[in-house]
């Protein structure tokens, strides 16, 4: 059968409308429909994770997630981040550790980070070494560890 093009998606907690095309993806929905464009697109493939949102706070790769997939379902931005548990110790942690570089990839970073410490809010390096795996071609990998601790209140 044929897909209602007008639907309606919750983001950061607010109800929106929008018009998409059966084979948009989430990434396209957010930064050119809806204007989010913290959600960054790198590769476009489900690759590197500059584009990962949380969908009902599981981390996804936005530009691999068609948009009427997700109809009735949470998903979160960096844009909403600071609503999320951890949200706000981990953007200050960013911060503090000074992760970025050219920056990115930090959005996908934060949001992967922001999941791994809703399951563990107190991760090993072991547990952060296996949820963190988006792709960082600056190479800041040990100071986003490094910052995940900080933002869990272990000491660096």
């Amino acid at each position: 059968g044929s897909v209602e093009r007008l639907v309606t998606l919750t983001v950061n907690g607010q109800q929106r409308r929008v018009d998409v095309m059966k084979q948009e993806t989430l990434a396209m929905t957010l930064r050119y429909k809806l204007g989010l464009t913290g959600t960054k697109l790198g590769c476009d493939r489900a690759e590197c994770g500059a584009c990962t949102v949380l969908v009902d706070d599981v981390p996804r790769y936005s530009c691999s997630v068609l948009t009427h997939s997700v109809r009735g379902r949470n998903i979160t931005t960096i844009e909403g981040l600071r609503a999320v548990p951890h949200g706000r110790e981990l953007q200050q942690a960013w911060i503090e550790e000074q992760v970025p570089q050219c920056g990115y990839c930090q959005s996908g970073m934060l949001m992967a980070a922001a999941a791994l410490m809703r399951e563990h809010p107190d991760p090993t390096d072991a547990q952060i070494a296996s949820a963190m795996r988006n792709v960082c071609v600056c190479g800041t990998y040990q100071r986003i560890r490094r910052a995940i601790h900080v933002a869990a209140g272990d000491a660096p």
